[in-house]
């Protein structure tokens, strides 16, 4: 077994097909399959079940998979480390629940580094989550307190939660609501595994406020316009409500519970430079909540 072979294998994998893989490594065909087969007959084990388009990963190629996965990020890790800390530039990849926080984070790291190259993943809390642990993101930020002892956690900042409607709704004359004004009314909300969901009803649970009728929605987009259509009110965090001329912002005064960011990483990862750069760059441009860091078994 060598190196060569297992990143033969590992770009296989990633890619689906033999020829996709050689495309992206300009090799031949035939030398991938080639090195892909002395893996196999060294471990005498099938890496791949050979599709008429493509292939998919046995069970046993799935378990290689994961240990390539973090083998090549380990090693991309290492050039990083080994390169002058005043590079001007690298490539980051960070999965956020929204983009509030995100944007204004890599705006800030762009002037330390022109030549900055990211890439940005917006998906629901838990999916941030499977993204750093499977390696696919280098940094996220969630709104969901990781408890995997395999990740470095910082706290971000806190929104506070509350209500947008039609603009020529009724209430929008009001400068802020109540929990129990909402009793009754119909809602757009996400779908479960919201965060901003969650919240808003662990603060309806405080009061025993039941809403009216709701209608679930997958995306945030669809949301707003649902509620900007008249089919109910929405619930949005202050710092994420945007600007939109059709919708009017209302904040609940007696919501306790509010949404606290995160910024995540793997522990094995939070001191490649461009990282603490980027946890710097979220320090100076966020005020933090009042709530401890926590770091996976190698504290800060």
């Amino acid at each position: 077994m060598s190196v060569t072979q297992l990143r033969a294998f590992h770009f296989v994998a990633a890619a689906g097909s033999y020829s996709q893989a050689a495309r992206g490594m300009a090799v031949s065909q035939s030398t991938l399959s080639g090195q892909v087969r002395q893996l196999e007959a060294a471990s005498g084990m099938a890496l791949f079940e050979r599709k008429a388009r493509g292939v998919t990963l046995t069970p046993d190629g799935e378990a290689l998979y994961k240990v390539t996965s973090r083998l090549f990020a380990a090693l991309a890790e290492a050039r990083t480390l080994l390169k002058s800390r005043t590079n001007e530039g690298g490539r980051l990849r960070i999965a956020a629940d929204g983009v509030v926080h995100s944007l204004p984070i890599l705006r800030a790291l762009k002037q330390q580094r022109p030549r900055l190259v990211f890439s940005l993943i917006v998906q629901n809390s838990d999916s941030v989550i499977e993204q750093l642990l499977e390696y696919r993101a280098d940094i996220g930020i969630t709104a969901q307190l990781p408890t995997d002892p395999r990740l470095h956690v910082r706290p971000l900042s806190s929104m506070k939660i509350g209500i947008f409607l039609p603009e020529r709704h009724p209430w929008t004359t009001r400068k802020e609501l109540c929990l129990a004004d909402l009793s009754g009314c119909p809602f757009v909300l996400r779908e479960r595994g919201s965060r901003t969901r969650e919240v808003f009803e662990q603060n309806l649970a405080l009061q025993d406020i039941s809403l009216g009728p709701i209608l679930e929605v997958s995306t945030r987009e669809g949301v707003r316009e649902a509620v900007a259509a008249g089919f109910g009110a929405g619930v949005v965090a202050d710092l994420e409500f945007g600007f939109d001329t059709r919708l009017c912002f209302l904040p609940l005064r007696d919501a306790p519970l509010a949404i606290d960011e995160y910024l995540v990483c793997l522990d094995e990862r939070r001191r490649l430079p461009i990282v603490t750069e980027f946890f710097a760059c979220a320090a100076a441009t966020f005020t933090p909540p009042a709530s401890p860091a926590r770091s996976g078994p190698e504290a800060a």
